[in-house]
């Protein structure tokens, strides 16, 4: 037997694939199910909020523009993030459910990941959105159409899914012969790869890569297209055409500050720093539950147009309420 097969029989003989993972969750927190509760209440309002924005948009034609198609996205990515993460952190600890097989665990991990970066890269998309209709207003229907916007959506779509399952092909090839027990909420990719007993340095890379990809780039992109609709309103010299035109981008400021700025705090937390995991575990359940609930809400319900086409849906609706 060469040198080689003898290298890749020692490696196949200590490779280890756990039948399951336990999630730990708090530790020593007393009456921690409470947060749970309040979790659960989270998700119902979530999927209330943005299932109502979603059926909206669909029912009112006047909302079938390249605009809203981005806010439909978002929404529809805020639900199934919620979807993919709350009902089985509910089920994992408010009834002590806490094994879950490797398999389970890996696809858990992928479906959190992937709608939480196709939320970040959404939301860049929305500020391209802004960028041209202030800087750009008397080409805005030209350059952002509805199938410019589809493009951009399918793109995103795909390029994350790519990155995730990367990141989760590379957590298959990582050798669990030690602790089994995630120090996190949920199967979360930090917490895996470091429980590995061989190289995990390509699970390191991948993080970083995804830290950059789906965070520190779209804030650098979106900071970039405020500073030029700064610009761009600064040059405007009516103040009221202004303040009309800040209006519009104070929401999503507002959402852009929500979702990643905690992000970007707890990532850098744990990389430069030791965090403790119940700290982790509050701020990545907020950071992945609370914009979900928010968005609709600030960004589309409270708009004049959006209102006007609920109110539009009420009156249509009345007469058949009253037969």
């Amino acid at each position: 037997m060469s040198q080689a097969e003898r290298s890749a029989s020692i490696i196949n003989t200590t490779f280890v694939r756990p039948a399951a993972f336990y999630i730990n969750g708090f530790t020593n927190i007393p009456h921690a199910q409470y947060y749970y509760v309040f979790l659960c209440f989270v998700y119902i309002m979530t999927v209330v909020g943005n299932g109502f924005l979603m059926s909206v948009i669909y029912l009112v034609k006047t909302l079938h523009s390249a605009k809203y198609m981005i806010v439909f996205s978002l929404a529809l990515t805020d639900l199934c993030g919620s979807t993919a993460l709350i009902p089985k952190v509910l089920d994992t600890f408010l009834f002590d459910r806490r094994y879950i097989v490797y398999e389970a665990c890996l696809s858990y991990m992928f479906f959190v990941y992937f709608f939480a970066s196709v939320q970040s890269l959404t939301l860049l998309i929305m500020a391209f959105d802004r960028f041209v209709a202030i800087c750009f207003p008397l080409n805005y229907h030209r350059i952002v159409t509805k199938p410019a916007v589809a493009v951009m959506l399918l793109l995103t779509w795909a390029a994350v899914l790519s990155l995730v399952a990367c990141m989760a092909g590379l957590l298959d090839r990582l050798s669990f012969c030690g602790s089994l027990v995630i120090q996190s909420f949920y199967c979360d990719h930090g917490p895996i790869y470091r429980l590995g007993c061989n190289d995990f340095s390509h699970n390191y890379n991948a993080a970083y890569v995804f830290l950059i990809t789906v965070i520190f780039l779209p804030v650098t992109l979106i900071s970039l297209t405020y500073v030029c609709i700064a610009v761009a309103l600064s040059r405007i010299a009516s103040g009221v055409e202004r303040l009309k035109a800040l209006k519009t981008c104070t929401s999503h400021i507002i959402l852009v500050g929500i979702f990643f700025l905690p992000l970007m705090a707890t990532n850098l937390a744990v990389m430069t720093s030791y965090l403790h995991p119940n700290t982790r575990i509050i701020n990545s359940t907020l950071t992945h539950t609370v914009p979900a609930l928010l968005n609709p809400i600030i960004y589309s319900l409270k708009t004049e147009e959006v209102m006007r086409s609920i109110k539009k849906l009420w009156k249509n609706l009345r007469p058949n309420n009253t037969n």
